[in-house]
């Protein structure tokens, strides 16, 4: 916590650099989604987001025409910027049709700022079309249309379909460090953008454009590539300098969060943008990064929970080891809630996430309140403190499966599971609490559990976090481990 609160020094863009083009989507309000199709964005709304893009960007990527995004050509006009105008091809012939024709008008009527026409996004990547079927809709748009045609992929798609080539004016290809089959540390993304730059370049002799590249702010990490925002700072900054040494063209991926994102990649979908949902900066181009800015926040939290535990414990006569375990389990529970809630408000996509998760949340804190009662021999207590021991390690098996099995889009929710781990660690040990319960049950659960976290890191052995994630689910079974007698079973 301290060191995410502490500024980190990152080399600068030099003044006056230009940056190039960035996707831009406007779905970033409260139930705006293309996903719906009554969706749609206002012209005003347009107007504002390209006035405010336009103080750093020259040039905007779209990808459609539909929902009110036919406006952009107009409005970047009035603001001097370019487009990189794009058409949504997806599954269906007829509606491919209509919105390559749509596009079509709309390049040939705005000339001057439609800089190119996008036919499609990654949809080979997503088998939505075949080669065929691209390629007649690359020759409709360059028969019908003067403005440079092209066709957007991840680069190892153009590799396995070089035959797409003849189809387009020039290459766009995407280079996601983060998104990769291998994923890319931070310090190995630019020199892995590279090599990647100079296979395409060996292979087509045509023009490339790199039509997305960026790093995400938040969300789950992949191997050695850790979402955070002074890795989005860095690679972006780095990224940008690295394309103007070599004459690159570029966009960035993307102008604003995309909240929506989140219930199809889970936290990290979100958090690709430049600026906020707000409408906030995230990215700058001089200057220091800081990873969180909690302020003071964190410190009231966790003195607030020492002296309301120490409180309890003078109440309840603790003394000596005990005393100093109820300050302690104070601290750790006041300054677990100040980063838990932030940590709900980040990974919680829906309310039904919001009350399973914050069920889980309010079941850590009952731990807390609950263990000096359960130390004193109150029966009750100990009951209802067996009883969340139970739903702990259940709820710990559930992720686990699902960190297994459908884990991609999916976050380790460490912060939640901390808290209990610790709680119970220091019930057991210090505050001499008999958590050790007979049911076969628990050691069923335990060892799914740890068969679950195992497969996490065998999956994923570069990744900190499915580490760190096995060595809760053994904490959890040292302090609980089944036993021929307790009072919480």
């Amino acid at each position: 916590m301290y060191l995410h609160n502490r500024p980190v020094e990152l080399p600068g863009l030099p003044a006056g650099m230009q940056t190039g083009c960035v996707s831009y989507a406007p779905y970033y309000g409260k139930d705006q989604t293309p996903l719906r199709a009554d969706t749609w964005i206002s012209p005003q709304q347009i107007d504002e987001d390209l006035a405010l893009l336009s103080r750093q960007f020259q040039c905007v990527r779209t990808y459609s025409v539909d929902q009110g995004l036919e406006h952009v050509p107009e409005a970047a006009q009035r603001l001097g910027m370019k487009v990189l105008l794009g058409a949504w091809i997806g599954w269906v012939d007829s509606k491919n049709r209509q919105e390559l024709n749509k596009a079509i008008a709309l390049a040939n009527r705005y000339q001057s700022t439609v800089s190119a026409l996008i036919v499609g996004n990654e949809v080979l990547l997503r088998g939505e079309q075949t080669l065929p079927a691209m390629q007649k809709y690359l020759h409709h748009a360059q028969e019908s249309t003067s403005v440079p045609v092209t066709y957007a992929d991840v680069w190892e798609y153009w590799l396995r379909y070089p035959g797409l080539a003849p189809s387009v004016d020039y290459i766009t290809v995407h280079i996601l460090p983060y998104w990769e089959d291998h994923p890319q540390s931070i310090d190995n993304a630019i020199p892995h953008a590279q090599q990647v730059m100079n296979k395409l370049a060996v292979k087509f002799d045509k023009p490339l454009f790199v039509g997305e590249t960026g790093w995400p702010s938040r969300g789950r990490q992949r191997g050695e590539s850790v979402p955070s925002q002074v890795n989005q700072t860095r690679y972006l900054r780095e990224f940008i300098s690295t394309a103007h040494q070599q004459g690159w063209q570029y966009n960035l991926i993307e102008a604003i969060d995309q909240p929506w994102k989140r219930h199809l990649e889970g936290t990290v979908g979100g958090e690709w943008g430049l600026y906020d949902s707000a409408l906030q900066p995230k990215f700058t181009r001089t200057g220091s990064v800081v990873e969180r800015a909690d302020g003071a926040w964190p410190a009231i939290f966790a003195v607030s929970g020492l002296l309301l535990w120490c409180g309890i414990a003078r109440r309840k006569a603790f003394a000596g080891s005990a005393m100093l375990a109820m300050a302690s389990l104070g601290a750790l529970t006041g300054l677990a809630t100040w980063v838990g809630v932030d940590y709900l408000h980040t990974v919680s996509r829906d309310l039904f996430e919001w009350l399973v998760l914050g069920s889980l949340g309010m079941l850590a804190l009952s731990i807390s309140l609950l263990l000096p009662l359960g130390a004193q021999a109150y029966t009750q207590a100990r009951q209802y403190l067996g009883t969340a021991l139970l739903l702990l390690l259940a709820a710990g098996a559930i992720t686990g499966c699902f960190l297994a099995f459908d884990g991609r889009y999916r976050d380790f929710p460490l912060f939640l599971f901390t808290l209990p781990a610790l709680q119970l660690a220091l019930g057991a040990r210090l505050l001499a609490l008999p958590l050790r319960p007979a049911s076969r049950l628990y050691l069923f659960i335990h060892l799914l559990s740890i068969t679950l976290a195992a497969a996490c890191v065998l999956l994923d052995p570069l990744n900190d976090h499915a580490w760190a994630w096995a060595a809760l689910v053994l904490l959890l079974a040292t302090v609980s481990w089944p036993g021929k007698h307790s009072p919480t079973s």
